[in-house]
């Protein structure tokens, strides 16, 4: 039977009344889901994740559900937001109708997917269904073709010096990764691999590549290196066909060389590691039966990130591990900038880096260098002047218990307390350290910056300690850095920058990232006191102790040796500054200052 529309509402009224007067026959008119009912109920359930609800209301329900699946697995979709925007309805006995809808796939980190597919409906019987196609999911998605969503990662950003060099930028690194049991001759691959892989890293051996392999669990592979691209491409043409050997490629920030910055550029690139990522674009393609893309359907491009900015100097940095590259012994120098605090320098050579950031929170008696803190104690407390008459004997007994000499006991008889620090007469500080009140060098420690406690962003640092010594022997040890006094090289270069500025300057590595201070802000030591130590520094250059550097213009410092364990041994250090760079040298088991004032020299030299 057909009916108009009029009648069609009629009916649907008279059925209504059936809760009050039942008519009968109204069965036969009950009104079936249409287009839009359907339309609308299909694009719910696969808003919500169910395929196979959003499947059954099609007139291909493996099809459609197999394929629903593959998408949102394939877009790891956090959800999916649908609006209909259109049904071009049936009308009569019309068998299909038409309908326009936008598809919003949430791909999660603040991705999304926008746009607009069509439906094709057609009646079955008394029912309608969506007609399957692929291009319901996407109107480009065609048979056996399935989605794929791809990231799209931008270069790292790079860290830059403080003239804009970079100290750590995105390069292609290889690694060179061995299958022991795809290799067949294992020693024979080994063999050739060394021989290839020695010159570039000399830790690289036929038996450490045998052992390393043979460690790890069976299926697993060995790592032989990671080289950058240059390097690898250098050695490519004899490893490229060895059996069991594969590469794999990836972008990684490196410094300028390797072992550059070893103790300082690692720690900043862990720190602004998220900073340095950017912000990772996107492609949605499709693909077809063999996995191979067929169409770009959406992109967005990445955003990369900013550089980040380092207080450190490129130059500084080079000059300073060009000048420990000569000690044999475990060697270590910071630089920082006297007038704002920024650490421009912080190097350590291969047998210091064996140790651990020595650099920056080694803990080490600082041995004459003390006496920097030691004479301003003495001057600050009123007990001598830098022009008073001082004994420099050979060797001098503190409270009748310990008896404390000069190097090799050289004995200067009386002289001007400048002299006596000049020449690093240890018997001279030992009795005024041993003069002063027990907290005297710890309070004038902490206002040259020894002892504070900050928290430099990007690095770990621990300047030293120097505790009260209400013990008179105790006193005069520490008062020649002995004792139980103790200072990193970061910690010694940040008293060398306090007495060039006149206060303790806050130490800074990352811009725009503040350091802040546990211990607060120290008080000033007196100008009336800092000039005359600023006066006997120069005259350790001039005339003391290390004239050897007196040809490299105003440099103002103090040599040191620090016994430790059982005494036998000690190490050596140069403190000081030259305008507004400071230093701290320090040479361990050097036993004398000499090796330390020498890569001084070549760091002054080099740095200009």
């Amino acid at each position: 039977m057909r009916t108009n529309s009029g009648s069609r509402r009629l009916l649907s009224a008279l059925c209504a009344l059936t809760l009050v007067a039942p008519i009968s026959g109204c069965g036969l008119f009950e009104s079936r889901p249409g287009p839009p009912e359907v339309t609308n109920d299909f694009l719910a359930r696969l808003a919500s994740g169910d395929t196979q609800g959003a499947a059954d209301l099609t007139d291909d329900a493996a099809s459609a559900r197999t394929l629903l699946d593959e998408v949102r697995t394939a877009l790891d979709a956090q959800g999916l937001t649908t609006t209909v925007d259109q049904v071009r309805d049936a009308s009569g006995d019309a068998a299909t109708a038409d309908a326009t809808a936008t598809l919003t796939w949430d791909l999660g980190e603040g991705r999304s997917w926008s746009y607009r597919t069509s439906l094709e409906l057609r009646r079955e019987g008394d029912d309608w269904r969506v007609h399957w196609a692929p291009t319901v999911v996407h109107p480009k998605l065609s048979e056996q073709q399935t989605i794929a969503l791809a990231a799209i990662t931008p270069q790292p950003a790079p860290v830059l010096d403080r003239d804009g060099s970079p100290l750590l930028a995105p390069e292609q690194v290889v690694s060179i990764v061995l299958n022991r049991k795809d290799a067949g001759d294992l020693a024979a691959v080994a063999k050739t691999l060394a021989e290839a892989l020695h010159p570039l890293d000399d830790g690289i051996t036929e038996q450490s590549i045998t052992e390393g392999a043979q460690a790890v669990p069976e299926g697993q592979v060995y790592q032989v290196a990671a080289l950058r691209d240059a390097d690898y491409q250098s050695v490519k043409p004899k490893i490229y066909e060895l059996p069991g050997v594969s590469f794999t490629g990836q972008t990684n920030l490196l410094p300028p060389s390797r072992g550059f910055g070893s103790q300082v550029l690692p720690a900043i690139r862990t720190f602004v590691e998220k900073d340095l990522a950017g912000e990772s674009g996107f492609r949605v393609t499709t693909l077809n039966v063999a996995g191979a893309e067929v169409e770009e359907l959406h992109a967005e491009q990445p955003k990369p990130a900013e550089a980040v900015d380092v207080s450190l100097s490129r130059a500084v940095q080079t000059a300073a591990e060009d000048a420990l590259e000569p000690v044999r012994e475990a060697a270590v120098l910071v630089a920082l900038q006297p007038s704002t605090g920024d650490v421009l320098a912080v190097a350590q050579n291969a047998a210091a880096d064996e140790q651990g950031p020595i650099s920056l929170s080694g803990q080490f008696p600082p041995g004459s260098t003390f006496k920097i803190v030691t004479a301003a104690s003495a001057l600050e407390n009123g007990t001598t002047t830098a022009d008073a008459p001082v004994g420099c004997p050979a060797k001098t007994t503190i409270d009748g218990r310990r008896i404390v000499p000069n190097d090799r006991e050289f004995d200067k008889g009386t002289i001007p307390l400048h002299s006596a620090f000049a020449f690093s007469c240890n018997t001279t500080f030992s009795e005024l350290a041993a003069a002063l009140p027990a907290d005297a060098l710890t309070a004038t420690s902490a206002k040259l910056g020894l002892g504070a406690d900050f928290d430099v962003q990007g690095i770990t640092t621990i300047t030293g300690s120097v505790p009260p010594a209400e013990d008179v022997v105790e006193r005069a040890e520490d008062g020649i850095g002995q004792g139980k006094v103790l200072a990193s090289p970061f910690g010694m270069a940040l008293v060398a920058a306090s007495v060039a500025r006149g206060t303790v300057p806050t130490p800074a590595l990352l811009r725009g990232r503040e350091t802040t201070s546990a211990s607060g802000a120290p008080a000033a030591v007196a100008p009336e006191v800092l000039d005359p130590v600023r006066a006997m520094m120069r005259e350790v250059v001039e005339t003391g102790t290390a004239a050897s550097l007196k040809d490299l213009g105003d440099v103002r410092g103090k040599t040191g040796t620090a016994q430790f364990g059982d005494g036998v041994n000690s190490h050596g250090w140069f403190v000081g500054y030259r305008g507004d760079l400071a230093f701290a040298t320090l040479v361990l088991s050097g036993n004398t200052s000499v090796p330390a004032v020498e890569a001084t020299g070549r760091f002054l030299r080099a740095a200009g």
